[in-house]
């Protein structure tokens, strides 16, 4: 970020943040509990409450821009991790915090490089980055040497993920215009 670039952006407040925060943990340890029950051998319920976290982390980055963004992910990343450890396995909770802290900054990183282009853009290019990059550190090291079928249960939440990343557009286009409008 160049020095002055901040100021096109309306500060967060106190209870914006908090909200925010709330919601990303909220998303990231339902999300850590859902992925250890399988659909089938291709899907996880992880995967159909994970990608609203990318619509979180860019409507943020909209608003509020990709410092605000990074501290939602950072504060997050901490909380969801220490709730998860004690929810899901530790395994697990190290797996999610290490994808969901690479995968949010990749995605902060590509939306920022990417927001003045067309509408669309910033949040699917970084929602297919930062998903595909958090999908393979996640299942790589939470089920690695374990009987879980997790290279087909990668594919298919990765798929599933690219999915409802396009579907995650409508929200984002409708949410841009009402709450993501950065201060003038």
């Amino acid at each position: 970020m160049t020095k002055g670039t901040s100021l096109r952006f309306e500060p967060m407040g106190w209870q914006q943040l908090m909200l925010a925060i709330g919601i990303m943990i909220l998303i990231v340890v339902s999300s850590n509990v859902l992925v250890q029950y399988p659909i089938n051998n291709w899907l996880t319920w992880g995967a159909v409450t994970y990608p609203i976290a990318f619509l979180v982390a860019d409507v943020l980055n909209r608003r509020f821009g990709p410092a605000a963004a990074r501290r939602v992910a950072y504060v997050g990343f901490v909380a969801a991790l220490i709730i998860s450890a004690w929810l899901a396995s530790p395994r697990i909770a190290l797996a999610s915090g290490t994808a969901f802290l690479s995968a949010q900054l990749c995605d902060i990183y590509v939306f920022d490089r990417l927001r003045h282009r067309s509408w669309w853009q910033a949040p699917f290019v970084g929602g297919v980055a930062g998903a595909t990059l958090d999908t393979f550190v996640f299942f790589s090291v939470a089920f690695a040497g374990t009987t879980m079928p997790w290279h087909t249960l990668l594919v298919g939440d990765l798929i599933v993920k690219l999915a409802l990343n396009t579907l995650m557009l409508a929200p984002f286009r409708a949410l841009m215009w009402n709450l993501a409008r950065p201060g003038d």
